[in-house]
């Protein structure tokens, strides 16, 4: 897969002039960092759920359906550290049918990250997309400004040839959807950081079939990571690591 270009990369749009903008806030604790002090990748896709989760339980939407990604651009200017407070501040800034796109600014004293995210809408019961409906339009749309949600993928399959690493899912990373929640696979990523510390990031991940606790398979072509299972089966792709 080669990189992906920035014209193809999902949009990090300005925040609304009208429409509803979410903030909460949440500390940097011992076990969010690396040894350094930065934050790590997992733990910043969990503030961005978090904040994405609080902001539906805020408008009282949350029990509507299931919400389960599909794509995310994740650009880090600048780490947040250790012992930070962060404010994430999101809106919905696309919307489709059966799916909507959530910005978000992750901010602290020392950090900044940006974030873009395709979620797609799925009945509880039936686990298949589902409309959107009046009620997050009523509170949505404004802030989505007319503009389009894009759910098709663009990450091609892993290459025959890519080095292979063994890995595995944890039970503890299984989440109330009984599969392992979209911020574990940022791990995976961090594994392969192992002994830097860069100073900015632009990655997008794209998630297909969802993966359960157990042996799993990564496979890695210079900046560019598929997670499989053992079958071949293709669950999760990152683009942009350092090659």
């Amino acid at each position: 897969m080669p990189p992906v270009p920035d014209t193809d990369r999902d949009a990090l749009v300005e925040p609304p002039g009208d429409g509803r903008v979410f903030t909460w806030r949440a500390s940097v604790g011992l076990g969010d960092t690396t040894p350094a002090g930065r934050v790590r990748l997992d733990a910043i896709a969990g503030w961005l759920q978090d904040a994405a989760y609080f902001d539906l339980v805020d408008v009282e939407l949350e029990d509507r359906g299931i919400w389960v990604m599909r794509r995310m651009r994740l650009r880090v200017e600048r780490f947040p550290r250790v012992g930070e407070i962060i404010e994430l501040r999101t809106f919905c800034s696309a919307a489709g049918s059966l799916a909507a796109e959530r910005r978000t600014t992750l901010e602290s004293a020392g950090g900044l990250v940006e974030s873009v995210a395709t979620w797609v809408f799925l009945d509880t019961e039936t686990a298949r997309p589902q409309r959107l409906g009046p009620e997050f339009d009523e509170v949505y749309w404004t802030s989505a400004a007319g503009r389009r949600v894009r759910t098709s993928l663009r990450h091609g399959p892993p290459p025959d040839n890519g080095e292979r690493l063994d890995w595995r899912f944890r039970v503890a990373d299984l989440d109330v959807a009984d599969h392992v929640n979209n911020a574990a696979y940022w791990t995976v990523a961090e594994e392969l950081l192992a002994g830097e510390e860069p100073d900015e990031l632009d990655l997008e991940i794209e998630f297909r079939d969802p993966a359960q606790a157990g042996q799993a398979v990564v496979i890695r072509d210079g900046g560019s990571v598929w997670v499989t299972a053992a079958d071949g089966t293709l669950h999760a792709s990152i683009a942009g690591l350092p090659g």
